[in-house]
């Protein structure tokens, strides 16, 4: 599966003294100097994208044969593309008014002075592919048969073709300018670049070639020697050790590879799953068939101008499946094959330890990883179809209806899927998440989420709508829920989704709520702090909500000033937020200055209390809810139990207060 990797886009075989382009793509050598085209003299020497132009290519297209005095070297041209479609012109002279076209992306760019010996060799490559062809056993075919091609005999070093005889003797005869190319066997072409390669171990600068590569730039994203250095073409880049650079960009690619790696044995088990469907869709559909064969076996003779009409229902249904999962497994087994490649791939270059010929495709490599890793979208991994079958028969007709019996489609919707994942509790409140199975065929039109009562009672409804996503508040402290949700549709409810479990926090904690607060007030120490910019009361909540058992929760006055009357309670959600709170029937509070105290509910004012604040009181808050008693503690001494009619729902801390009070 890594061939492809390894294949050259020009003429499709095995690379051989393969070069980088700048785009970071590889071709061979050989196919490079026949992909080559002259541009006119005005032509400018920077990158331009292919096709903008039209050049005059002075019929070489036309031409299969050049000696090798016209260009230094011999060729020959079998066909006006190469086996990979990529358009081949015989070879012409290299000079400075020449350009080459990336066969992947189309980038042009044009060739400097060192013409292609400007290009650097992918080194790392080479010996890979030297791997890769010592570890098949398989023979290379010839690439000029039409149809089966045979076994190659022979390949030419400067064609770079392999033959077989029939087709070298056609194509390639030994008289004419072709008589002084060089024949060699197809496994001493195959080897004898790596040969070659393994006697060259330093790589040396492609612009000073006596110079070894030491650093890295890591703005032209390349390896520099050191006269590089010296020459100043790189002085205001950044330029890092080649070895640091090197295992930096390994492990970029290793981090990369792990992701990748996870789709690819994710997709995997999606293969099981799908085989597995394959096999359930057979069964299930010959079961179908066994029972509506029995069903109909049983009916009158006049039911049998109806089954055959029902059996091509089911067949239909069952091939639609079948060909629905076919095609997923055949649309995995791709990306799979294709993401499995590009990891052998990977894999063979981290095994490599050539720095500066690592770092030379790495910035191409990770991205590609990347980019294979973003292929597997969302849904990807999920079957399109299920393996039932929506349709049962109904055999209660009168027989004046058997002509009209027909299959009737399940239409209730299917049991939701908790998301476990994102199911979880924070404080007293639960978030549930769900979802319905893509493949189904019956609509949802909206959904139930049902809780029971903390202890193992009765479930209720808490929310009814179209949402797959729903936070309860309110519940009870140190309590395990059982949750679970079912969809409906017009015809109904369908099933319950599985259980969830969800246990509430042993005690609660909470800080002052931004979110339901007055504009005027101002949260500070991570909502710890509140304060407010008015002269008038303020309210602001808490971020708990209590709806059963005792809780208990201190206050501390931190500044006051002026004697302000600040007021400390429980509130609902809904409370006025512009007045003192207990002014409305929302709120249960008490209020105290720096000499005495008051209850209040509803603008009630009841049980005067002597003892006020001053700064560094604390003010505790005791809410019974088992009770429906509110007790209140000034730095310690008590003041209640006061009981309050409709003390019973979901209620906040709350607090109301202006500018001369600040309460933590």
């Amino acid at each position: 599966e890594m061939d492809e990797e390894l294949k050259c886009p020009v003429c499709g075989s095995l690379f051989r003294d393969p070069i980088i382009l700048p785009c970071s793509h590889n071709i061979c050598l050989a196919c490079a100097r026949n992909i080559i085209v002259q541009t006119p003299e005005g032509e400018s020497s920077h990158c331009r994208a292919s096709g903008s132009s039209d050049y005059d290519y002075l019929d070489m297209d036309k031409m299969s044969m050049y000696s090798e005095t016209d260009s230094g070297y011999g060729s020959y041209t079998p066909c006006l593309k190469s086996p990979n479609g990529v358009r081949v012109f015989p070879p012409a002279p290299i000079h400075r008014n020449c350009s080459i076209t990336c066969p992947l992306c189309h980038q042009s760019v044009s060739l400097e002075e060192r013409g292609l010996r400007g290009f650097p060799r992918n080194r790392l490559l080479e010996a890979i592919v030297s791997r890769y062809q010592q570890s098949r056993s398989e023979t290379v075919k010839c690439q000029l048969c039409d149809h089966n091609p045979a076994e190659a005999t022979v390949m030419c070093e400067q064609c770079d073709v392999f033959y077989c005889n029939p087709c070298q003797q056609r194509c390639h005869p030994s008289r004419g300018p072709l008589a002084k190319h060089r024949l060699v066997p197809p496994n001493q072409a195959a080897t004898g670049g790596s040969q070659q390669q393994a006697a060259r171990k330093l790589a040396t600068c492609t612009e000073h070639d006596l110079e070894n590569y030491s650093m890295y730039c890591v703005n032209c994203k390349t390896p520099v020697c050191y006269q590089c250095l010296e020459e100043g073409k790189h002085t205001v880049h950044d330029v890092k050790a080649l070895g640091a650079m090197w295992k930096q960009h390994k492990g970029q690619l290793s981090q990369a590879l792990n992701g990748v790696s996870d789709k690819a044995k994710d997709a995997k088990e999606f293969l099981v799953q799908l085989k597995n469907l394959l096999q359930q869709i057979q069964e299930n559909g010959v079961e179908f068939e066994a029972c509506l064969v029995a069903q109909c076996d049983g009916l009158v003779d006049a039911l049998n101008r109806q089954k055959a009409k029902l059996l091509t229902k089911v067949t239909k249904e069952r091939e639609y499946k079948l060909k629905v999962v076919r095609d997923q497994i055949t649309h995995c087994t791709v990306k799979l094959r294709q993401t499995t490649g590009l990891m052998e791939y990977c894999l063979e270059v981290l095994k490599e330890n050539d720095p500066s010929g690592f770092l030379q495709i790495s910035h191409a490599l990770i991205k590609q990883v990347q980019l294979s890793q973003e292929q597997w979208v969302k849904g990807a991994l999920e079957p399109k179809v299920c393996p039932e079958f929506d349709l049962s028969l109904n055999t209660e007709p009168l027989l004046q209806s058997i002509h009209q019996l027909d299959f009737i489609q399940v239409k209730f919707p299917p049991a939701p899927i908790l998301q476990l994942e994102k199911c979880c509790t924070r404080n007293n409140s639960a978030t549930l998440a769900w979802k319905i199975l893509t493949f189904t065929h019956s609509p949802v039109e909206g959904y139930v989420l049902e809780l029971d009562d903390g202890n193992g009672g009765q479930y209720r409804e808490v929310y009814v709508g179209k949402e797959i996503l729903c936070t309860v508040d309110g519940l009870h402290f140190n309590s395990s829920y059982n949750a679970r949700v079912k969809a409906y549709n017009s015809s109904g409810a369908g099933p319950y989704s599985k259980t969830v479990v969800l246990k509430t926090s042993d005690v609660a904690w909470f800080t002052f709520d931004p979110s339901t607060s007055h504009r005027d007030i101002v949260l500070s120490n991570e909502n710890q702090a509140v304060s407010c910019s008015s002269y008038d009361d303020r309210v602001v909540l808490g971020t708990a909500a209590f709806s059963k058992g005792v809780h208990y929760w201190e206050l501390t006055i931190d500044r006051y000033d002026n004697h302000p009357d600040p007021a400390f309670g429980v509130a609902r959600i809904n409370v006025i937020k512009d007045m003192m709170l207990g002014k409305d029937d929302k709120a249960w509070a008490m209020y105290v200055d720096n000499n005495r105290s008051w209850f209040m509910h509803n603008n009630s004012h009841t049980n005067r209390a002597e003892g006020g604040i001053m700064q560094g009181s604390t003010v505790g808050i005791l809410l019974d809810l088992n009770q429906h008693t509110l007790s209140f503690y000034i730095n310690k001494q008590q003041h209640g139990p006061v009981a309050f009619e409709n003390l019973d729902g979901v209620f906040m801390p709350a607090v109301s207060l202006n500018r001369n009070v600040q309460v933590s």
